[in-house]
Parts: structure tokens; sequence; C-alpha cells
């Protein structure tokens, strides 16, 4: 199926169909409702149109947006495509949502996640004697804020293993893990010795 031209054929009755909404239009109307990103293979499905039409729409709405310095972005991360707030409106809605309250991570939540994302799969022991304190509180709050999440165990501990999640991906910006940035140059130079002190 491709983009509705207007020339729908008669039903039966010999009335014209009622036409639907044009792609653009289309996939506004389902994005502006989702509340995680939906991949463009789904959209495909749901709208009845190939999926490369849906990757050209999305890259057009997006690009669309952010040429008219709208408030809002069309973004593909963790796989799927979302709406959000442009990064320089970002405090205005924050202070409207939040009233002023700040609910950021705490100094070991952010050292923590920190870990789990550059040595994942992770188990909780691990990830404390990487920072060198118990980190079992920390974790269980990253969990219930959906930023970590189980990955199995360790076949020779049987240790619980933990990962980032598509929502920490979300929330970054990433479309994958891969595209963490690089942590050598904040390093110290004798961090593999200072590893070796934990073990």
């Amino acid at each position: 199926m491709g983009f509705d031209d207007g020339t729908q054929e008669p039903s039966d009755d010999g009335t014209r169909p009622e036409r639907g909404p044009e792609l653009r239009a289309a996939l506004e109307a389902i994005l502006i409702v989702v509340d995680e990103p939906v991949a463009a293979i789904t959209l495909a499905q749901v709208l009845e149109h190939p999926t490369h039409e849906i990757e050209t729409a999305l890259r057009a709405l997006a690009a669309e947006y952010s040429d008219a310095g709208r408030g809002f972005d069309l973004r593909e991360v963790a796989g799927g495509w979302r709406f959000y707030t442009r990064a320089d409106c970002a405090p205005l809605v924050e202070r409207f949502v939040r009233d002023g309250q700040q609910a950021r991570l705490t100094q070991a939540a952010l050292e923590t996640l920190a870990v789990v994302a550059y040595r994942q799969p992770v188990s909780r022991a691990r990830v404390a004697a990487v920072r060198g304190v118990n980190s079992d509180g920390v974790m269980r709050t990253l969990v219930a804020r959906g930023l970590v999440e189980e990955a199995g165990s360790d076949p020779e501990s049987q240790a619980v293993l933990y990962r980032t999640s598509s929502y920490f991906l979300e929330r970054l910006g990433l479309k994958s893990i891969d595209e963490l940035p690089e942590l050598a140059p904040f390093l110290p130079d004798d961090v593999e010795n200072l590893e070796e002190t934990t073990k």
C-alpha cells in the first residue's frame, strides 16, 4: 500500500469509502500518545505501509520539526521513534512538571549506574568491588526506576547479573550502548593497578 492519492475505488453500494489521514498525520497521531519509542516496523504494520516509506516519513518529520525550531523533536532512540522535548526547552518543562522539585539521582546512584553501563552484564558484588562500598540499596533504586534490569545469572557463581535497560538508552538519547562515550580520557593513568587492588 502506498501513499493515499485520493483515488479510492467505490464500495459495493457505489459510495466512496471515507479517506483516512495522510501518512505523516497518522504517524504524528500515533507517536503523540506513546510513552516509549516505537519501532518503524511496528508503525509499518499498524499503518499498512512498507517499512522504508515509514522510515522516510519519520526522517522527513524529524527534519521538519528541527528546521522549524519546534519545542519538540522526533528522535530515533533505543530501537524506535518518539517525541521528546527540545533540549533548550527541557528546563521549562521540568519546572512545570516538577514544580521546582528536583528528582535527581544521588552521587552513589550515578556511580553505580556508570559501573553497570560500562561493565554490563555485572553482578552486585562486582559493582561493590569497583565502587569499594556495598551497592545493594542503590541497585534496588536503579531497578525500581527502570534504568537497570536483570540479565540472567553468572554460570559460575549463580549471582544475578544486571544491565542497563532500554529506558536508560532512551533517557540518554542513545541508540545502543555502543554510543556511550569512551572512558579512557577520564581515567587515571594507573587505573589497572587500582583495579587489581580491589580484586
